[in-house]
């Protein structure tokens, strides 16, 4: 009897066991920038949050509670810019929906999942899951260039890992293109606190995008990057009032329930800025520590990377020739620091690594230092 997991490609993060091992040998130990995992504590008032709600004697509500959802239409509103009539629905994280979206959508064996062609390996994976033709686009481009016949499509924006940013022109085009063509679009902003070269990050559902029209729109937001709420799961979808019904009814079938505790304190998160504002200011300052070390020692960010948590980054050999990803990777881990080959987001990373912001700021300083070696360790490589 064959298995879902039949279909799946091998996971990625298996095949970095000898580089870290490699990268482990170095004198002052490895510094792990793979990840995207934060390290910063949680916010006092989440945790203070946590603990009112901790007496959860009950089962949660199915949809997630009252207070959640008012605190997510008023986020909505206040940082995002969207006052239409919207759907919602709590979930453990962004990553299940992104998994799960395509199946509880209906798409099958006739349909085509799109994505972009650096894109966060689970967009794949959820059109797999669903049976579905998986399709690599590049969202930079003019969507009227696309192949025909695409049922949905994802958007990442600010993109992981490449850092892009589709502003509101983009949006509109993509827009106009999937209502001519019949596409779902389902954009997951889960970095759109972090916007470092860009005016912002628009929401495909802010009302100037979409002109107050929802239709056939979803969006998909997590805690776990703005608050460090990644341990707790909360997130959520929002969107075209006729899809988030019917993915409520399948969510209740199948027992998916926010606690009680993790709602309560996702809704306190929310409803405060200043410590989203506060860890922005410290992932800049890593950026920009790790971004001055990378171009001294002659690697290079992706120029149209202005956004997310990651470095998207490049470099040649001492000919001139440019490295592939998994060189870069070996370089890297000469120097202790273990970073993600650009392969395991899709074709467009042949010749690139993610590395994350996502780390102490003692690491990113050590791996800034170990970069004043890298034209060494490349001639070890």
């Amino acid at each position: 009897m064959p298995l879902y997991s039949d279909s799946l490609p091998d996971f990625p993060w298996d095949t970095l066991v000898p580089i870290r091992e490699r990268a482990a040998r170095h004198p002052e130990g490895s510094v792990d920038l793979t990840i995207g995992s934060p390290v910063d504590p949680v916010p006092p008032i989440v945790i203070q949050a946590l603990s009112e709600a901790a007496d959860a004697h009950a089962y949660p509500p199915n949809l997630g509670s009252e207070e959640l959802h008012e605190a997510i239409h008023q986020w909505m509103v206040r940082e995002r810019g969207i006052t239409s009539q919207v759907g919602v629905i709590p979930t453990l994280g962004s990553k299940e929906m992104v998994a799960l979206l395509p199946s509880m959508l209906g798409l099958g064996s006739g349909s085509v999942v799109a994505f972009p062609r650096s894109a966060y390996p689970t967009y794949e994976v959820g059109a797999r899951l669903a049976g579905a033709q998986q399709l690599a686009v590049d969202p930079d481009t003019d969507p009227n260039s696309w192949p025909t016949g695409i049922s949905m499509l994802w958007l990442n924006s600010p993109g992981n890992p490449d850092g892009h940013v589709l502003d509101r022109g983009q949006l509109r085009r993509i827009i106009r293109w999937a209502r001519d063509s019949k596409v779902i679009l389902a954009s997951d902003e889960c970095y759109a606190a972090f916007v470092w070269d860009a005016p912002e990050a628009p929401s495909l559902l802010n009302d100037d995008v979409c002109g107050g029209d929802t239709r056939n729109l979803l969006m998909l937001y997590s805690t776990s990057k703005q608050s460090n709420m990644a341990g707790y799961r909360g997130a959520f979808i929002a969107g075209d009032p006729l899809l988030i019904e019917p993915l409520g009814e399948l969510r209740k079938h199948s027992g998916f329930m926010m606690p009680s505790f993790v709602a309560h304190a996702m809704a306190v998160a929310l409803n405060d800025q200043n410590h989203v504002k506060a860890q922005r200011e410290i992932y800049a300052r890593r950026r920009n520590v790790l971004l001055s070390a990378a171009e001294a020692a002659g690697l290079h960010n992706d120029p149209d990377s202005v956004g997310g948590l990651y470095l998207w980054l490049s470099a040649k050999h001492p000919d001139g020739e440019p490295m592939e990803a998994w060189a870069m990777v070996r370089t890297f881990a000469e120097l202790g620091i273990v970073v993600a080959p650009g392969t395991f987001y899709g074709n467009g990373g042949a010749k690139r690594v993610r590395v994350s912001l996502t780390a102490s700021d003692a690491d990113i300083r050590s791996a800034a230092h170990r970069l004043g070696s890298w034209e060494y360790a490349a001639s070890r490589v």
